[in-house]
């Protein structure tokens, strides 16, 4: 089933997108092939293939959460331009309705 061009600037309305009537027509062709590839994959995939997200198995790769010696709060805030109750003093960046 090959894609209009009326459908390919139906779908670029919803999106939000603007499109010439040779972009739609340059467009529908080629998203009739990207929907063909993936009727191809629905195809394949049978009820004994069960879904995944990835090709491999995958394992937690993070270290564990311990504590270890760092810097100490004072130091740290020594070296910095500004300081506010402990803390690094930053520019507002959101509205003051926060």
């Amino acid at each position: 089933m090959a894609l209009t061009t009326a459908e390919v600037a139906r779908l670029a309305a919803l999106a939000r997108i603007d499109l010439s009537q040779d972009e739609l027509a340059k467009l529908a062709p080629q998203l009739d092939v990207i929907l063909d590839a993936v009727a191809q994959v629905t195809e394949v995939a049978g009820d004994d293939v069960p879904p995944m997200s990835h090709p491999l198995p995958l394992t937690n790769v993070f270290r564990a959460d311990e504590v270890r010696p760092s810097l100490r709060v004072a130091d740290v805030l020594a070296a910095a331009p500004a300081v506010e109750d402990d803390r690094f003093r930053v520019p507002r960046i959101l509205g003051e309705e926060q």
